[in-house]
């Protein structure tokens, strides 16, 4: 079954998203040549490696309490909060608690 991705002007519930395939969480919610949403799920302790992308990106922590590695230091985000990142800065997201997250890059062209 394909996954389903947002269409421009569809409004997502980031709370229940990825219940049209049974175990995924993390999911892409939208992608296009400019720009990609992902929703990431991440369970206490659980990392989503570090990494670096060519744009810049904003990690926003929707619920829970993540850390993230980044700028030489790790600081903590809460429910609420959000992180921007210049692009190509190498960064990492970890789970303190179960935590859902939505990462927004945007791609340089």
């Amino acid at each position: 079954m394909a996954t389903h991705h947002a269409s421009p002007g569809e409004i997502v519930d980031l709370a229940t998203w990825a219940q049209d395939v049974p175990n995924e969480k993390t999911k892409v919610i939208a992608k296009t040549v400019e720009m990609e949403l992902v929703r990431l799920v991440l369970s206490a302790g659980k990392e989503f490696a570090g990494h670096k992308v060519s744009g810049p990106c904003v990690i926003h922590c929707i619920t829970g309490e993540v850390e993230c590695p980044a700028m030489g230091t790790t600081q903590a985000l809460t429910s609420g909060q959000l992180l921007y990142l210049m692009p190509g800065e190498p960064h990492a997201v970890r789970a303190v608690v179960d935590s859902v997250v939505l990462l927004t890059i945007v791609f340089k062209i």
